[in-house]
């Protein structure tokens, strides 16, 4: 009988301890869920940082509660749950940021200056030390042998209109891949920002800034014609524009990025 017991309490411990790498972000979910205007079925979505500025002690716990996370404890997690956690605080970190100069701002890039960038400020108190927002999506994302996922583009925002929508609920590692496969898609069904004209395909800056992300073998994927062209029906490339489009017979071309701040009202 003491033998079962001991290994009830090891069973039970370990479960703890894999119970404790889920990160509860349902704070974060609430607050977008009252903070996020959704439009055109969610390929665009507009932010009220008034009320978020109303909200301003609620956000301030969900933050503190990711800085409360040590470096230790996120190394153990699955990686869809760091993943997860490392969207969910760039996300909330930066709209705290854009609340530093709210409502007297126009873009997020006012917040930087002549030679300095918002995202390049150490102002995120993150797995025990003090990140920038590149240091996060950069470095612990884009940086990291982990992840290799081209659709964190569509998940990270801006704060900016050309930025893909800021999701109306946190992520979470158990529905990650749902989560960024229908991110992807809401925003490349945006036609302001990914469109067909003629024999050209026009699609987002970031396809640009970011191309060898869709490049390096993702889902064997290795070519950025390749990526679009799994993503055709969100496009609304017909069978015929596809193969166009896999053969080279299709440009691709990249539209200005609009820098104005994604904010509700405007």
């Amino acid at each position: 009988m003491w033998l079962r017991t001991l290994l009830l309490l090891v069973v039970c411990a370990l479960a703890s301890c894999s119970q404790a790498a889920a990160f509860d972000a349902e704070a974060w979910s609430h607050l977008l869920q009252k903070h996020v205007r959704v439009y055109q079925g969610g390929s665009i979505t507009a932010v009220d940082y008034a009320g978020f500025m109303a909200d301003k002690p609620a956000l301030d716990r969900f933050l503190h509660a990711t800085s409360a996370v040590s470096a230790d404890a996120f190394a153990r997690w699955p990686k869809q749950d760091q993943l997860a956690f490392l969207i969910n605080a760039y996300n909330a970190w930066t709209v705290d940021l854009v609340l530093t100069g709210y409502p007297g701002l126009h873009s997020i890039k006012d917040l930087g200056g002549l030679f300095a960038s918002p995202w390049k400020k150490d102002f995120i108190p993150l797995l025990g030390k003090f990140l920038s927002l590149d240091d996060i999506e950069q470095g612990l994302i884009r940086g990291s042998d982990s992840y290799h996922e081209p659709r964190v583009h569509f998940a990270l925002n801006c704060a900016s209109r050309g930025c893909p929508p800021l999701r109306p609920e946190a992520y979470d590692g158990a529905n990650l891949e749902q989560q960024l496969d229908d991110q992807t898609r809401k925003f490349l069904k945006d036609r302001g920002r990914n469109r067909l004209q003629g024999n050209t395909l026009q699609v987002s800056s970031i396809f640009k800034w970011y191309g060898d992300d869709f490049t390096q073998g993702w889902h064997g994927i290795t070519s950025l014609a390749v990526f679009l062209a799994r993503y055709a029906s969100a496009l609304g490339l017909n069978t015929t524009e596809t193969r166009l489009l896999l053969e080279g017979k299709i440009n691709i071309t990249y539209l200005p990025y609009d820098w104005q701040l994604n904010a509700a009202g405007r």
